[in-house]
């Protein structure tokens, strides 16, 4: 394999292993500060204990989220230098927030929060907690907002070979991308499924091993039931703006990028009242349809237009035309940078691995789909103060219930960056000419492996701890005393 291969192979290893710590940190940072509150307003200890209990799980996925985040930064410099030289003054900007404001921000709060449950007022420390969480959605934001723009590249100019931002607006702009102004609730929404799935799960576990030993410690039934039926609304409330939003997502996707619309449906032919396919083979070179089954009309629907344009159509627009957005307008700098692209790389195929997008597309929304149903499952076993039955079946479904909108989620992101090839900028940048020019497959495939290994490594103590703590149950907890005494050492709360 040559070096953009392989730095393609690495980065997608991991940014995915990457974003399976993100959705949990930034809904339960939440879910844990709403725990607090219940316990600040009550004095219950059940909450005092659901919060302990929660937020030592929170704690261990953060510390091992920012360990594997660090990774991305470097990975820019050794394998995307191109990339880098020629967009560092777009991405760089909202990077550099990401990191002076919302991660010192999380990172400052979460340690006031662990250290100072004995030395800060209740509301004050309650305050902390909800800081942290208020930094992880603006650390998604920023986050966000720069994946946004290689989706659309809005606000920017080429200039002095390189792109730019167009100065204040340009980076108002980039802000108010109408990609990310749809992204941002989806993610944060499809957060919420994975968290609120993950508290449930856990809970409802402990419930049915309750029901057959009875209980570890006095008042564990009440707790976890209030932590099962909690993480089961969210999880289910969430589901719903993650599909109201999806839509929304997937009629800015078609205006911005048709041909990934086109591969999520494997749409070979311009269609009016286009089907969604459920499934759908085709030939060996992937250029026609062999074999489908299909809801009639609906990816018109998700598209937001009548009439959806096939794969061999946009290839047909972009020999003749150029990239071209589904109504063929284009950005500033899409504009502008068109005819050296059309010079520098002449041939390009604008078309995403079909395979990958189509069926990454419907693992997305099958995987979610049934995390919501497992919800709604969960909440009707726990009614009227029931137990659920420990069994096979129940089990299954409480490690399934934060698993199925992990993985949906993270498909998610895997279609919406392979659906955006052969570009890293769409229509501007290929994928090919961002690697750095320097980098050899050797030196790429070396980093990748030891990458590997390591988070490899950090994946067998992430999961040991995770589930250690997890099948511990709730803690018994102490009343929270302030300490007076200003020279008595801090203490370790978990």
């Amino acid at each position: 394999m040559d070096a953009v291969t392989l730095a393609r192979w690495q980065f997608g290893i991991t940014t995915v292993y990457h974003f399976l710590f993100v959705p949990i940190t930034i809904a339960m940072s939440m879910l844990v500060a709403v725990l607090q509150t219940m316990w600040v307003r009550t004095g219950k200890d059940a909450y005092l204990r659901l919060t302990k209990f929660f937020g030592k799980l929170f704690l261990i996925n953060f510390a091992l989220g920012v360990v594997t985040g660090i990774v991305q930064e470097f990975q820019f410099g050794m394998n995307w230098s191109e990339y880098s030289r020629f967009v560092g003054d777009v991405f760089g900007a909202p990077l550099a927030l990401e990191a002076l404001l919302a991660f010192f921000l999380e990172s400052t709060f979460i340690g006031l929060w662990i250290f100072g449950w004995d030395k800060l007022p209740k509301k004050l420390h309650l305050l902390a907690i909800y800081m942290a969480a208020i930094g992880t959605m603006v650390s998604a934001i920023f986050i966000l907002a720069a994946n946004s723009w290689m989706q659309n590249p809005v606000g920017t100019v080429f200039n002095n070979g390189r792109a730019e931002l167009d100065g204040v607006e340009g980076f108002l702009e980039v802000l108010t991308n109408p990609v990310f102004l749809v992204t941002f609730p989806h993610v944060i929404a499809s957060s919420y499924m994975v968290a609120g799935g993950l508290m449930a799960g856990i809970a409802g576990w402990h419930l049915a091993k309750i029901r057959r030993d009875g209980e570890q410690r006095p008042g564990d039934t009440g707790g976890y039931r209030s932590a099962v039926r909690l993480g089961a609304w969210v999880m289910l409330a969430a589901s719903v703006v993650t599909v109201i939003t999806g839509d929304l997502q997937s009629k800015a996707m078609t205006q911005v990028q048709p041909m990934k619309m086109a591969a999520a449906e494997a749409l070979f032919d311009t269609e009016r009242n286009a089907p969604f396919s459920i499934l759908t083979i085709g030939n060996l070179d992937g250029t026609e349809e062999v074999f489908a089954i299909k809801v009639p009309g609906l990816l018109s629907i998700l598209s937001g237009h009548e009439e959806v344009k096939g794969i061999n159509d946009l290839r047909e627009e972009y020999e003749t035309q150029g990239f071209r957005q589904f109504d063929g307008s284009q950005t500033s700098i899409q504009a502008q940078y068109a005819e050296e692209l059309a010079a520098n790389y002449p041939g390009l195929d604008p078309m995403p691995i079909v395979p990958v997008s189509y069926w990454t597309f419907r693992l997305m929304i099958g995987l979610g789909m049934i995390g919501a149903a497992i919800a709604l499952f969960t909440l009707w076993m726990t009614r009227k103060d029931q137990l659920p039955a420990p069994s096979r079946l129940w089990t299954w479904a409480m490690f399934a219930m934060p698993l199925l909108p992990l993985f949906a989620i993270s498909f998610g992101w895997i279609f919406t960056e392979m659906g955006r090839q052969p570009w890293i900028v769409a229509g501007v940048m290929p994928t090919a000419a961002g690697v750095s020019p320097t980098a050899s497959p050797a030196e790429v495939l070396f980093s990748m492996v030891v990458y590997t290994l390591i988070y490899g490594g950090l994946a067998v103590i992430e999961v040991w701890l995770f589930l250690k703590y997890a099948k511990a149950g709730l803690p018994d907890v102490a009343p929270v005393e302030l300490q007076t005494d200003p020279d008595a050492p801090m203490t370790f709360a978990y």
